[in-house]
C-alpha cells in the first residue's frame, strides 16, 4: 500500500522559500456554506438533535467559524459542540442531553489521521454504535459538500495574484484538514493546483505534520511561511519554526491584498519576522474569541 505522505516526505526543494497554504476559509470562500448547509444539518439529522436544533446551529457555528477553534478537524469539533450544548443553561432547561460518544472521544484523542479512511478501518474491527454513527454522519457530510459546495466556487480575490507572485521564489503546499479528494477537485477545477507541489488533506495527518514531512531539513526556518485563517494554522507554523500570515475571517479580501502588496515582499526580503508579524497576529486574535456569545 502506498504511503499517502510519500509525496511530502519525498519532496525536493526547487526554490529557497517554502509556503504552506490552508484552503477552506483561507484560499477558498467555502467555510460558511460547508458548515451552515452541509455539516450542521447532518449533525442534527444523524445525531438526533432536532429538539435543540437552533442551539446546535449556534454552537456549531461558534466552534467551526467564529472562535479560536475555527478550522479544527470535524470529529473534535463535533464533540466540542456536544460539550457546549450540555453546558448551555437553555439546553439544560429543556432536559436535553447530548449523545454519549465515548469511543469517538477516545479515538479522536488517539488517532493521528482523523479522516474517513481511518474511521472505516476502525469500524471494520469494532462494533461500536457511536463510531458507526460518526462514520455515517461524516460520509453524509461529504455527499452534501459534493452536491452543494463543489459547484465552481472561486478562490478569494488576490489569491491567484499571490500564488503567481510567490511561485517565483517559493515551493508551495496546500495544507488542510479537509479530505484530500475534495481539495484536489477544488484546486484543479479553479486552475490553481499548478502552483503547488502537493495537496495535503486530513488523511495525511495534522497540518503541523504536513509541514514537517515536506520541509524538515530542507529550508531555513526564516524562509518558511504558513498562510491560514485559524489558530490551528498558527500552531502548525510555530510547531515547525515557521512564520505566519493570518487571513482575517470576514476580511479575507483585504488580507490577501495585504499579503500580495506587502506581506510577500517582506517575507522574501527578510523583514517579515518581528514587529510586522507580531502586529498581524495581535490583530488576528481579535477575530477569534474563546468565550461563546451566550456566556457573555
Amino acid at each position: 500500500m502506498t504511503d499517502p505522505v510519500a509525496v511530502l516526505k519525498g519532496h525536493k526543494p526547487t526554490k529557497d522559500f517554502f509556503i504552506a497554504i490552508d484552503s477552506d476559509g483561507c484560499a477558498f470562500d467555502t467555510m460558511e456554506i460547508k458548515h451552515k448547509e452541509c455539516f450542521i444539518p447532518n449533525i442534527i439529522r444523524y445525531w438526533g438533535l432536532q429538539a435543540v436544533s437552533k442551539y446546535v446551529r449556534t454552537a456549531a457555528e461558534f466552534v467551526n467559524l467564529y472562535s479560536e477553534w475555527r478550522g479544527i478537524n470535524r470529529f473534535p469539533a463535533l464533540l466540542m459542540v456536544f460539550d457546549l450544548l450540555d453546558d448551555w443553561d437553555k439546553v439544560q432547561a429543556r432536559g436535553f442531553k447530548s449523545p454519549s460518544a465515548p469511543n469517538l472521544r477516545r479515538w479522536a484523542e488517539t488517532e493521528s489521521k482523523l479522516g474517513n479512511p481511518a474511521l472505516e478501518a476502525y469500524c471494520r474491527e469494532h462494533d461500536e454504535p457511536d463510531m458507526h454513527r460518526a462514520l455515517e454522519w461524516s460520509k453524509a457530510v461529504n455527499v452534501s459538500v459534493s452536491e452543494i459546495v463543489d459547484k465552481g466556487l472561486p478562490p478569494f480575490p488576490y489569491v491567484r495574484e499571490c500564488l503567481e507572485k510567490a511561485r517565483r521564489n517559493a515551493d508551495m503546499l496546500v495544507c488542510s484538514q479537509t479530505p484530500t479528494e475534495a481539495l484536489v477537485r477544488e484546486w484543479e477545477e479553479q486552475g490553481v493546483a499548478e502552483y503547488v507541489f502537493a495537496i495535503a488533506g486530513q488523511e495525511m495527518g495534522k497540518k503541523s505534520e504536513h509541514i514537517a514531512f515536506a520541509s524538515e531539513g530542507r529550508y531555513e526556518k526564516s524562509r518558511m511561511l504558513m498562510i491560514g485563517d485559524a489558530y490551528g494554522d498558527l500552531k502548525a507554523a510555530r510547531a515547525n519554526g515557521a512564520l505566519f500570515f493570518p487571513i482575517m475571517p470576514g476580511d479575507e479580501d483585504v488580507s490577501w491584498k495585504r499579503l500580495c502588496e506587502e506581506g510577500l515582499e517582506r517575507f522574501f526580503g527578510g523583514t517579515f519576522a518581528g514587529a510586522y508579524e507580531s502586529s498581524l497576529i495581535e490583530e488576528f486574535k481579535t477575530y477569534l474569541p474563546s468565550t461563546p456569545p451566550w456566556k457573555k
